[in-house]
């Protein structure tokens, strides 16, 4: 028999064999006895249209929302009632907030990566390299642009604006001074997988940032490491990111 009091929240997408959030939110509903009555469950869909969300929805008693992840951030837009601003701009919706029936639509990745990123920032951090055009980059590239931090997307194919690795000479590489990781590229178990970039030009005055959380240090955080440089990998973008969305849960939508 489920309590009316029960409240669930959950992660939409597939596959979710390795879930964050569920490990994330399972442990701090069990570490406060004031959080019991919230749960959380995986929503493994792999593929989103009307019959599958409405599933979900009618056959969850007590949702409150829920957090999205590949392949789902941008197929969801079009079931959104309400959006707000980053949204719209990313044009991918991470988290979203039931209420009376309706569903609303964020974006708490921008959030979780500009709390995470901008602690460390110096004043020499000027110009960076984002590596791969996913959907992580995209809320990055959202951030960056609210920190007036200039940038240059690096990818494996030629692009309007846009560098390939091979363009990435040692003189470029000098001349930005942030390097931001958004491929999988280094994540378990491929852990010596590493963006092909000429790593010989790192200096000191480099900040290298990892969207990847596992491991703790990937051979492109490593690099960095080597020669002094700021490194910061995924995982307290990943931390706040799900503290972003536990307050969009219990809060009224706006």
């Amino acid at each position: 028999m489920v309590d009316t009091n029960d409240k669930v929240v959950g992660l939409l997408g597939y596959p979710l064999s390795h879930s964050f959030s569920k490990r994330y939110f399972t442990d701090k509903f069990a570490a406060s006895e004031s959080l019991r009555h919230w749960s959380f469950r995986n929503f493994e869909i792999p593929e989103l249209n009307d019959q599958t969300l409405q599933e979900l929805l009618l056959q969850t008693a007590g949702l409150q929302g829920f957090c999205i992840t590949i392949p789902h951030k941008k197929n969801i837009l079009p079931w959104l009632h309400h959006t707000n601003g980053a949204v719209q701009a990313i044009g991918a919706c991470n988290c979203v907030r039931m209420h009376h029936g309706e569903l609303w639509g964020y974006n708490t990745d921008y959030i979780g990566f500009r709390q995470s990123f901008e602690p460390l920032l110096q004043h020499h951090h000027q110009q960076a390299l984002v590596l791969g055009t996913g959907g992580a980059a995209a809320a990055i590239l959202y951030a960056l642009r609210q920190m007036n931090i200039h940038y240059t997307i690096v990818s494996r194919t030629a692009g309007e604006g846009m560098l390939t690795y091979n363009d990435v000479t040692p003189e470029v590489l000098a001349a930005h001074t942030i390097l931001i990781n958004t491929t999988p590229l280094g994540t378990y178990p491929n852990v010596h997988e590493v963006p092909l970039l000429p790593y010989e030009a790192l200096t000191a005055n480099h900040y290298l940032f990892d969207v990847v959380y596992n491991p703790n240090m990937t051979q492109f955080l490593a690099r960095g490491e080597q020669v002094g440089a700021t490194i910061k990998n995924g995982y307290d973008m990943l931390v706040l990111q799900a503290e972003e969305n536990w307050r969009i849960w219990q809060s009224a939508p706006a």
